[in-house]
């Protein structure tokens, strides 16, 4: 077993088709518009913002005589009177590693705008199990009594497997990859909860807008709140007009 911290890596981000973006402003008669985002997925929400109203420029709508130059000073607005729809059309991409299943049962609690892929303990054989320990125990020095119980459980678990292959007549790397899964799918109840994991996910910015909000709240779970510390701080140095 080791000791690990959470990290997080922002592995993708929605990108701006500059080619057809032009052309459709073209086609709206807008071709002039441009935009002084800091990044394609704040230029993508003020598009789709503003094509609601076409207001791209006051000539292309009798209604509006005027328009928000910029786009902090439009996305600020679409913020403030609550268009929410609109921030749905960015995503982003992470990749949380070295969490616990303590964090993922908290994160797939969050299901509108969320697309989730969680590494497999039913088809991944684990062999060092990772585990992070909250400060609570971390202050008291009860950092032997996460170890003790970490490789308990890691050689129970291996003790497991061993006799399956045993109990098949073959070594282990010489069963097929069903058998395989079979074993390891039902070897892992015996796993911590507390394991460090990794899982792939992605989230609109509506949603994650909400979600940093509750999961950086002072009574949040202490996992999910140093993980949601750290994707705020990022998402805030990259998107300044949307966080």
């Amino acid at each position: 077993m080791h000791f690990v911290e959470p990290t997080i890596y922002l592995i993708g981000e929605t990108r701006v088709n500059e080619n057809s973006l032009q052309e459709y402003l073209k086609h709206i008669g807008a071709s002039d518009w441009k935009t002084d985002d800091t990044s394609e997925v704040e230029e993508i929400i003020e598009v789709m913002g503003r094509n609601c109203y076409k207001s791209f420029g006051t000539e292309l709508n009798p209604n509006i005589t005027s328009t928000r130059k910029g786009n902090k000073a439009y996305i600020d607005n679409i913020i403030k009177v609550g268009h929410g729809s609109v921030l749905e059309h960015g995503f982003l991409n992470f990749m949380f590693c070295d969490v616990s299943r303590v964090f993922t049962h908290e994160l797939v609690r969050h299901r509108p705008g969320v697309a989730i892929s969680q590494e497999s303990l039913r088809f991944v054989r684990v062999d060092d199990l990772g585990c992070w320990v909250p400060s609570a125990f971390r202050q008291t020095g009860a950092y032997n009594i996460f170890e003790e119980h970490w490789k308990r459980c890691e050689r129970a678990y291996q003790i497991l497997l061993e006799g399956a292959a045993v109990y098949e007549g073959v070594a282990w790397d010489k069963l097929s990859f069903d058998k395989k899964k079979y074993y390891t799918s039902a070897a892992r109840r015996v796993l911590p909860l507390g394991m460090a994991t990794n899982i792939g996910w992605s989230c609109n910015i509506r949603s994650l807008r909400h979600i940093i909000e509750a999961r950086t709240d002072r009574h949040a779970e202490e996992e999910i709140r140093f993980v949601f510390d750290k994707v705020a701080r990022l998402v805030l140095s990259k998107y300044p007009n949307l966080f």
